[in-house]
Parts: structure tokens; sequence; C-alpha cells
């Protein structure tokens, strides 16, 4: 059934066939994606495969017409028809060879198709001779066609020469695309199926159709593969254009490392602090949204910022005569010589306008003059918040590094008038991220040190806390001391550097405050302590005296609240010494020291097991500011950052809450205010069962949220009767003191 529907639709079939060969071979024309030779061949192949299927059509239109012209056309049609499928083979031969010698294949596969070239002209001239021998075929008195006693010759040529292209194929399958391999394999294989069909169903030409059909298929394949090839060509393109574009980047990043290193070399206490100030711009930028091709821009804007130091000369980079004055004036020079080094690079102006704006203040005062708010590029905005940030932490030549504490002071009083708003609230949340503000932990310190005088060294503080703390070392008298004292000692103070402190700048500065000396013999010196008592233990010694004696000792610390236990060993002597803080808002440490002596072989270890009330006896009663008169919830005092609360006041409409506030005699920031906490949990107290925090509100205008539990969108405007913030921590102060002498 599927025959006889096929008879009797397959000059139509063909027809269409005819006309796809005949637009392929148009279209290949003007097609300029593939080589030239191999364009030609396509060509080729398409005509060929047009001009075969046109004649067997036109062999079936005029069979049985016994007019002249219907004689002519019936001849003339079959010889083509023989004739093209010979040259068919011929054609798809050259392509091969084409083929392979663009693939660099070896010469002995050109052998093969060689033979097939040649058999394919046989065939061709085979063609011509059984036209006037009735070979293949012949005519009956009607114009009819029939096959002759030899027409399985013809199929010789159209079956092995194929199979011996596919041996040369398949040889060669490594060196040509999978696609180019589907349409060859198809090329051969089906019209040869199609032959061995056609044997059997007489009077159709399935096999011709099948090689215009597949002869269509190649040139599609062909086009297939091409575009693969121009899309993996244009991959590697995109691939090497990349690679390119990340070795300018590297180029251009170590021109800047360099430029910025010539720089710095001009002072030494400002080398590394570009590439500080880089890192932190970047991480602002990151922290308010901006996308990574903006977070490098300001990177390299903050990386360059101050590049203009080079024109700066060493007088007065080097000048004792510091003022602010000097500092304008320097700033000043810096950033017209930054950017007119950086205008060069024209590719990237925000690079000079970084340079040369990054030393504006939000409100106008710096320089350029008048240049205030957002007039100010946001790129230089957010350099001026990191470099004031790296400058502060840093040694300067005129100023010694300020710890975090100071830094975050500094932008929240700063924002809106030095630093922009936005990006000084993002480097005080970088600071808090950073964990140094509210956890001190401790670092490593000196394994040894020698002391001349008494305390002409002390080492950096050891924190004394709820932990249990042993601190073990070697002391040894030095070896110039026949006579005379010879003792190790500690220092027992606070510090936000965790040092010991002498000069009146510094102790102001790191608000310094120390609680007292104290030796090993018992003896104590208090200074900012309330009291101390110091407790034979044992009188056992565990030393030996004598020019050259080494002692181990031993101090065991611990605090709970306002109140530090240390029991010493060493030296023949073990006491206990409980000190009482002036509040328990303060932190302690101790600083080793001694006279005449080396320490050496310092250990520090720590149980994590915490003390608790029982643990230290008190020796003062606890200092308390709260004892006055309540009104609806009961007074709490907070010595340390939400160390209390008050019971949860449930909001439901509107509230209104009024209350009195003090800072306490250790508040000194201004942050160390009230905080109002927006939160939710089972039974209504501030880390309670099911608790969840919504916002936390400083009354200083800083407002948090983790955004876990909520997003909010939230300002603090300072309004126009803000008298500034020492003024705000003074009032906190008068408050504190009049409540004081109240009570």
């Amino acid at each position: 059934m599927m025959m006889q529907l096929f008879r009797d639709h397959q000059l139509n079939i063909m027809l269409v066939l005819c006309g796809a060969c005949g637009l392929l071979s148009i279209l290949l024309f003007f097609t300029r994606f593939l080589p030239r030779r191999r364009k030609v061949i396509l060509v080729h192949m398409q005509l060929v495969a047009f001009f075969l299927l046109f004649f067997d059509r036109l062999a079936y239109i005029y069979a049985g017409n016994s007019s002249s012209v219907g004689y002519v056309m019936v001849r003339v049609s079959n010889f083509v028809v023989f004739f093209l499928t010979s040259a068919i083979v011929f054609v798809f031969n050259r392509y091969l060879i084409d083929l392979f010698e663009r693939e660099g294949e070896e010469v002995t596969s050109y052998r093969i198709l060689k033979i097939v070239e040649a058999m394919s002209e046989l065939g061709m001239i085979m063609a011509v001779i059984a036209a006037f021998t009735n070979l293949y075929y012949y005519f009956d008195v009607s114009n009819k066609y029939h096959r002759g006693s030899a027409f399985l010759i013809s199929y010789i040529i159209p079956v092995i020469a194929p199979i011996m292209q596919f041996a040369v194929i398949r040889k060669n399958r490594k060196t040509i695309s999978h696609l180019i391999y589907i349409s060859l394999v198809l090329y051969i294989f089906v019209p040869i199926a199609c032959g061995i069909l056609q044997i059997f169903a007489y009077g159709t030409s399935i096999v011709n159709m099948a090689m215009v059909i597949v002869s269509i298929c190649l040139y599609i394949f062909t086009y297939l593969d091409i575009n693969n090839t121009v899309e993996h060509a244009h991959e590697i393109e995109i691939q090497n254009m990349q690679s390119e574009k990340e070795r300018m980047q590297r180029v251009f990043s170590q021109m800047a490392t360099a430029l910025v290193m010539a720089a710095e070399k001009r002072d030494d206490y400002s080398k590394g602090n570009a590439t500080q100030v880089a890192e932190y711009s970047m991480k602002i930028a990151k922290l308010c949204g901006k996308d990574e091709l903006y977070c490098s821009r300001v990177y390299y804007t903050a990386l360059l910022h101050d590049v203009g130091m080079i024109g700066i000369t060493d007088k007065v980079i080097e000048s004792e005569d510091y003022s602010k004055k000097l500092e304008f004036e320097t700033n000043k020079h810096k950033a017209i010589i930054g950017q007119e080094v950086l205008s060069n690079i024209t590719e990237y102006p925000y690079l000079s306008e970084g340079a040369y704006f990054s030393h504006a203040n939000y409100d106008g005062t710096g320089f350029p003059e008048g240049m205030k708010g957002e007039d100010i590029p946001e790129m230089a905005r957010i350099v001026a918040v990191a470099a004031a940030y790296v400058r502060m932490t840093n040694k300067q030549r005129y100023s010694d590094a300020s710890p975090d504490f100071v830094a975050r002071e500094a932008f929240v009083k700063g924002a809106g008038e030095a630093f922009d708003p936005v990006f000084a609230n993002a480097m005080v949340k970088i600071i808090d991220s950073d964990g140094r503000i509210d956890v001190q932990q401790d670092e490593e310190i000196e394994n040894e040190f020698t002391c001349g005088d008494y305390r002409e060294y002390i080492t950096r503080g050891i924190s004394v806390d709820r932990n249990i703390k042993s601190i073990r070392f070697e002391f040894l008298k030095n070896e110039d001391i026949s006579e005379g004292f010879s003792e190790p000692a500690f220092v027992l103070f606070d510090s936000f550097d965790r040092r010991v402190h002498r000069d009146d700048k510094t102790i102001e500065e790191y608000h310094y405050t120390e609680y007292g000396e104290i030796w090993f013999n018992g003896h104590v010196v208090s200074s900012g302590a309330r009291k101390m008592e110091v407790k034979d233990v044992d009188e056992a010694g565990n030393g030996t005296e004598g020019k050259k004696s080494v002692n181990t000792f031993e101090i065991v610390a611990m605090r709970f609240e306002d109140h530090i236990k240390l029991v010493l060993s060493g030296g023949g002597n073990k006491k206990e010494i409980i000190v009482a803080l002036p509040d328990r808002s303060k932190a302690s440490y101790i600083g080793l020291t001694g006279e005449n002596c080396t320490i050496r072989n310092i250990v520090v270890e720590t149980d994590d097991k915490e003390v608790g009330l029982d643990d230290i006896p008190r020796i003062v009663s606890e200092t308390s500011y709260i004892e006055h008169m309540e009104a609806d919830i009961k007074n709490v005092q907070i010595d340390r950052q939400r160390s209390a609360s008050t019971i949860g006041i449930e909001l439901e409409k509107k509230l209104k809450i009024t209350f009195h506030s003090m800072s306490l005699p250790s508040a000194m920031l201004v942050w160390h205010c009230p905080y109002i906490v927006l939160f939710s949990s089972a039974d209504g107290t501030v880390d309670g069962d099911d608790y969840r925090e919504y916002a936390l509100i400083r009354l200083d205008g800083e407002i948090r949220d983790d955004g876990v539990w909520s997003s909010n969108d939230k300002v603090a405007i300072q309004s126009k009767d803000f008298a500034g913030w020492e003024e705000w921590k003074k009032i906190n102060q008068k408050v504190r003191i009049k409540n004081e002498n109240q009570g």
C-alpha cells in the first residue's frame, strides 16, 4: 500500500526535491563561511542531484510518448540518469579528497579514493556505451523503458564505490566532526539500501531520490558543523579576550601597586595603608549593595587615592611643626598632584576624581572648598571613610594608632559632617562585625623580656575574666646585680589597646585606668581599685637564692563582676589577693614587669570552667546607681553592653514610655546610652523562650536589625536643635553627677 502511494506521487516528490536542490545551489553560491573549493564541490553536488532527478522525472513523463520529442527525451533522459549516477559518486569523491586534505589525512587514504575516482569515470563511460548498445536498457515500439540483460552492471559502481569510500571515512573517523561523519554515512548507505530495494521495486526512482535527499542532508550537516565550528571559534575568541582582559587587569594592578609603593616610600608610616584603604573601600561598597564591577573600580580608586604623595617634599613630610593647617595644606597638594597624575588615565576618569575629592568633608569644610554632600563623587565619599579608618587605626608620624573604639566613635559622631552618613554607618557595621568592640580576646604576648629599672618594660595585657587563667613564667635575677632589689611584679589595669600608658595624652586617648601594682611577696599599691586585701596561703618556698637563681612563678587569676581573685606563687611565697574594681563595667588586664631581672618562658593557660558568685569573696558592697524610687518598672543598671534589661512592655497600638537615664562613671562613648529593643518571647523577657529580636534602637541614633526576623527601613535624623556629640556626653555626665550628689 505504501509503495503504491509512493508510485502515485513520486513525480510530485521529484519536483519538490528538484526545487530544494536548486534553492540550495543558489544559497551555496552566496555562502561565505565555506572554503572556496569545498563550496564549488557542494554546488556541483547539488547541481548533479538536481539534473539527475530532473531528467529522471522527464523519463517518466515522456515514457510511452511516441512523438519525435518523446522519442528523443526518453533516450536523453535515461542516458543522463545513468551518466549522472556515476557522476554523483565522482563529485562526492572529490568532496572527500578536499575534506581529508584540509583535515591533514594520510596519503594512503588517497589511493583508495583515486581508485574510486577511476571507477566513477569508468561508470560514466559505460553509460555512454549503454546508450547505444542496449546494455543496461532498451525501448519497445511504444517508446517505453525496459531493463536490459546486463542492467545489474549499472549497480556495481554505485554500490561498490561508496563502500570503498566508507572504508576511508571509517579509517579517518577521528579527523572529522561528529556531524560530518553522520552526513557521510547517510550519503553512502541510504542510496545503497534504496538501490537494493529498487531491484525489487521496478518502475520507481527510490535510489535517485535518496541520493538527492542525502545531498541535501550533506549541505545541512555541513552548515551545522560550520556553525558549531564558528561557535567554538567564537568561544575560544571570547576566552582569549577574557584572558587578555585578565592579563591587562593584572598588568594594571601591578602598575598601580608599583605606583603606590613608590608614593608610600616617601613616608615609612604610610607603607601598606593604600592596600588597607582599598580593601575597606571594597567592603563598604559591597555592604551597600554595589555590584562587582563597581566594587572593583572603587578598589583601584582607593588604592591610588593618595598617589599625590609623590609630589610632597621631604621637608613637609618630615616636618616637626605639625599642625591642622599643615595637614590641610598637605592634603590639598596631594589632591591636586594626584588628580594631575591620574587624569592621564583617560579610560578611568573616576581614578582622578577619587584622588581629588576623597579629602572633601561631607559638610563642605574639606578640600576642595565648597564641595559637599552628594556633589562629591560617590566613590570619593567611600574612599574618604575607609581612608579615615586606616589613618586612625594605624600609627602615623604625628600620632599613635587609635583602637577601634575611638574610630567607631569618630564615625558615629562624624556621620553627616566629615563623612557620608550612609558609608560611615557601613564602616561602623564593619567594625562591629569584626567583634573587637564588645569582645576582647587575648593575643600572643611577649615570651621574654628584661627589666633594669622598675617598670622599664611591661608586657601587653593578659585579660582577667570569669574563666580561670594561669600565668606561669621563670624569673632570673640580672647577673650584674649582686646586691639590691630584684623582683617580678605586675600591673593590674584597663586600656583599649591592652597596654600600660604613662603620658597624659595616651592615657586619655586609650582610656587607661590603673587599678594597682602587685608584687609576689604580697606588697600592693592600690591606685584605681576600691580596695585590695592580701592573705597568706602558706609559707612553703619553691626557689633558691643566689646570683643566678631561677624561680618559677605563677599567677592564677579569675574575676566575677567587680571582684578579682589572684593566687600568687613563687619566691618562697604564696599569697591570695582580692581586688575590688571601681565597677563591673571596666575590663581588667595583667601586665608583667619587674626590676633588675629577666622574665622568660611565659605561658598563659585558660580553663573552660567559669567562676561564680561563691568563688570570690566580696570585700566591698556592690556599687549601685539605681537605689532610687521606682515607678511602673523596676530600675536596671547596665554595666556592659546589654548586660541587663527591663521586663518587656507589650506594644499594641500606640505606646509612650518616659524614663530617666544617667551615665555610669566608665561611660565615655556616644553609644554608651539607653537602648530600645523590639522583640517577642514566650515570657516577655529579653532572651527568653522563643526569643525573636526585630530591631535595636540606640538613643544616639544608631538603629540595627540582623535581618533574620524583620526587614526595616529606618532613618535617624539630627534635628537643628542638636548641640553636638560632646554636648550630648556632657548632658549625660551632668545627670549622673547630679544624681550622685543627691544620693
